[in-house]
Parts: structure tokens; C-alpha cells; sequence
């Protein structure tokens, strides 16, 4: 009987140009490379979890969050991103309120940016 219950899920982001996204998942969201196939895919570490970044034609066609990060201070993290140049989205999302660039529920905060090919991604504290 199929059970994916006790495997790791991979993230898969789909980019344009991987010298851009290079410099984007490594120098500025600071993830380590693990692997790389050729032209086509780079394979980041990520926790204990990995992130496959590969070229393709529909690079940032997808309007929803595609990648989250549980960080324990989303306050500290923002700013650590904006110093590096990362710019926040800002979404009217119902339930939740908005403070400069983050967005609150509860206890829950949110933060949302794009990488350089409009690949929606966010940082969060649960």
C-alpha cells in the first residue's frame, strides 16, 4: 500500500535563466547547492529538506505561493531579505492584517516575496 507519509516532498521552481536564479537562491536567500544537472537544474539544501530550481518555459506562471520557509522571527528575517534587496508583496487577504510587510492572523506572520522570475514565496513563523 502506497504511503508518502515517512518521505521528504521536494520543491520544484521553475525559472527562466539559472545564472539569475543562482545568485538569487544562493547569495541572497543563502542556500547551499547540492547538485546540478548540466544547464537544466540546480538542487539546493534547504533544512532538511531540498529545493529543485530547473529552467523551463513556464518559469513564474504560477499565481500562488510555491515555497515556505518557517523561520522563527519573521520580523528579523524581512529585514535581513529587504538589506539584500528582496522586495515584499502585499496581499488582501481575508483575516489577516498588514504591518509594513507583514501580515498577521493570530499569532501567525507572513511575508511574501517573489524570486527574479515571479515565483511567489514567503517566510512564516508556524
Amino acid at each position: 500500500m502506497l504511503n508518502l507519509n515517512h518521505h521528504d516532498a521536494i520543491a520544484n521552481i521553475a525559472v527562466k535563466n539559472l545564472s539569475t536564479a543562482k545568485r538569487f537562491y544562493a547569495d541572497t536567500l543563502g542556500l547551499k547547492q547540492v547538485a546540478a544537472e548540466g544547464e537544466e537544474a540546480i538542487v539546493y539544501r534547504s533544512g532538511n529538506t531540498t529545493l529543485n530550481v530547473y529552467r523551463s518555459d513556464y518559469a513564474g506562471t504560477n499565481k500562488a505561493t510555491a515555497v515556505t520557509w518557517t523561520v522563527p522571527d519573521v520580523e528579523e528575517t524581512v529585514q535581513e531579505l529587504k538589506a539584500k534587496g528582496v522586495k515584499f508583496e502585499h496581499y488582501d487577504t481575508l483575516g489577516m492584517q498588514r504591518s509594513g510587510d507583514i501580515h498577521t492572523a493570530g499569532d501567525m506572520k507572513v511575508a511574501w516575496f517573489k524570486d527574479p522570475d515571479g515565483n511567489i514565496l514567503n517566510v512564516m513563523n508556524r
